[in-house]
């Protein structure tokens, strides 16, 4: 029966949620779509090299960068300390994007190598539970799926945290590189800003309500394979 409750208020809470933050997936993928800003973002350096002028600004040149046009997710990889560039180069959010991840690289790497680490192991638990779970050879599921709620709130936290602190600051930073560069005019920078103040709006927002899906949704599968 508890198991029952759990997987009942997890479900209430993920679509209330969803409510809430405006979460949306049809709005989420044509977030970015704009013909003029990626005309506009067209002025300025390649991807690599933009990278690199970041990276300089922030005086941290020790990353390595690349950059991967078969992946449409770009992302900073703490344990290496590389920089991963996605198939991004015809869209102005790349002026964004690139800063967010540069910006990554200089959050403290105390908290960056945990978040790697943690998020493995967060993961790798929740796999082994859910295989003995399955396989009836898990005792005490109640208390294996409290030890899962309790990594899962330390994963939030430091993972949100870091997310925020990238997003938030990636558009000032992203700013003033276009008016260091002076290559567009400041009607053109506002616009491309403007844009940027649109994809924050809606994106911090799903960012912050999919990482708590994704904790929802591994706490509602090891629910329903208790209560079977």
């Amino acid at each position: 029966m508890e198991f029952i409750i759990i997987a009942t208020v997890s479900m209430i809470l993920v679509i209330i949620l969803k409510y809430i933050f405006g979460y949306n997936i049809k709005k989420i993928k044509k977030l970015g779509e704009n013909n003029e800003l990626d005309e506009i973002s067209k002025k300025y350096p390649s991807n690599i090299e933009m990278c690199r002028e970041y990276l300089e600004k922030l005086n941290n040149q020790n990353v390595k960068i690349e950059e991967n046009k078969d992946t449409e997710a770009s992302l900073y990889i703490a344990i290496t300390n590389k920089i991963s560039i996605a198939n991004i180069s015809k869209s102005y959010t790349r002026i964004q994007t690139i800063a967010h991840e540069c910006l990554h690289s200089i959050q403290d790497r105390k908290l960056l190598i945990f978040n790697f680490v943690f998020t493995n192991l967060y993961l790798i638990y929740f796999v082994i539970i859910t295989i003995l779970a399955i396989l009836n050879l898990l005792p005490y599921k109640l208390m294996f799926l409290n030890i899962l709620l309790l990594l899962g709130l330390v994963y939030y936290s430091v993972r949100i945290y870091l997310e925020n602190d990238a997003m938030i600051k990636a558009r000032y930073l992203a700013k003033e590189y276009m008016e260091e560069k002076n290559i567009s005019s400041i009607d053109e920078i506002n616009k491309i800003v403007s844009g940027f103040d649109y994809i924050n709006n809606i994106g911090i927002k799903c960012v912050n309500y999919n990482l708590f899906l994704g904790i929802m949704v591994k706490v509602l599968i090891f629910s329903i394979i208790c209560i079977i």
